[in-house]
């Protein structure tokens, strides 16, 4: 059962209060670059992705804000450090979030005109702890960076919001070594009813990012831990969100779009399941209802080790057959076995079929 935490909103979306875990990432393009940081956006967006995060380094970046949301749909969030002002320039633009540490952009002067100008809007703040980036005194107090370390920067970040009477709050403990980051949000899960988001930071690139990425979401996920979630890879950002997804739906947390379910392929296979199941990959990939698709290997067995699929195929030597939920409806030439399952598709009335 997932933990109830408070309720937020970033724009539209809410965040936590029993809403469903919500999908984030990061545009990877110079934020003043308005033209390209739209186009990445909007990619986003088709691909599944429900907030976006910005990086805010200056005030360049800070004056493109208004023109991005004015022709995006998704909630922005700004990424700041170190200068109260960009913040206040970043809520002043209407972006739906912020993410910083109070602690790293000034005095309590400082943190309270942030706070106080985030309350009137409505504006949700992430504070966001990294591994990386700990104070030199809790490293000291600490010997290093651990959990109980992660936490109490994080706890402290909140107190200083907490002072200033601002409490639309949204908390990261992020690190890229997996057991200590299940470890920290385990114990910030404990110490606080803030919604968590949640990550494996720096990760990495291609399978490497994706591994680590999934079992440390996949383990806190499955305690109920963690209302966004972002998967940090070294990649295009639609792949950073396609995994969010996949991860999601392992876990029957969230639908949308295909599950494909295919056989590993083994010694009995008379068709390339492999080729297969890519192609039915790429010409689905713009499917959002949800479906679950099977591709096997054994014409024989396939239907009944895949009957939870809503429709799939079954190859044999020379022939297969397409069916739907286990049971066989037609048998076709196995070279027309992808193009007929396609089809079958189609006449379902699903949408998005290349």
């Amino acid at each position: 059962m997932r933990k109830l935490t408070r309720p937020i909103f970033l724009g539209n979306v809410q965040i936590g209060g029993g809403a469903p875990v919500v999908v984030q990432s990061m545009a990877k393009t110079p934020t003043q670059d308005v033209e390209r940081t739209v186009a990445q956006i909007r990619a986003l967006e088709e691909a599944g992705c429900e907030v976006v995060r910005l990086a805010v380094p200056d005030q360049e970046a800070a004056r493109a804000l208004s023109r991005i949301r004015a022709q995006v749909n998704l909630p922005l969030v700004a990424d700041i450090h170190f200068d109260h002002r960009l913040a206040l320039a970043a809520l002043e633009a209407g972006v739906e979030g912020l993410r910083l540490n109070p602690g790293n952009i000034g005095d309590r002067d400082k943190v309270e005109a942030v706070a106080r100008r985030a309350r009137q809007l409505q504006v949700p703040i992430r504070i966001g702890v990294n591994a990386g980036s700990l104070e030199p005194e809790l490293l000291a107090r600490y010997g290093g960076v651990t959990a109980e370390a992660l936490v109490e920067s994080a706890c402290r970040h909140v107190r200083l919001l907490e002072a200033v009477d601002f409490d639309l709050i949204k908390i990261s403990v992020k690190a890229s070594d997996v057991p200590l980051t299940v470890a920290a949000y385990r114990l910030l899960s404990q110490r606080v009813d803030y919604p968590l988001h949640l990550g494996i930071t720096e990760a990495g690139p291609g399978y490497r990012g994706l591994v680590k990425s999934a079992v440390g979401l996949g383990i806190l996920l499955a305690e109920g831990i963690g209302d966004t979630i972002r998967v940090s890879l070294t990649a295009d950002p639609c792949q950073e969100v396609a995994a969010a997804w996949e991860i999601l739906k392992a876990l029957k947390l969230r639908q949308r779009g295909i599950e494909l379910i295919s056989c590993p392929t083994c010694g009995r296979c008379e068709i390339d399941v492999i080729a297969i199941a890519s192609e039915v990959e790429r010409r689905l990939r713009k499917v959002t209802a949800p479906l679950k698709v099977a591709v096997m290997g054994c014409a024989v067995n396939g239907p009944g080790e895949a009957r939870e699929a809503d429709v799939g195929l079954a190859g044999g030597k020379g022939w297969g057959v397409i069916f739907c939920h286990g049971r066989p409806v037609k048998k076709v030439p196995a070279e027309r076995l992808l193009e007929e399952l396609l089809a079958t598709i189609k006449a379902m009335g699903v949408e998005g079929i290349d």
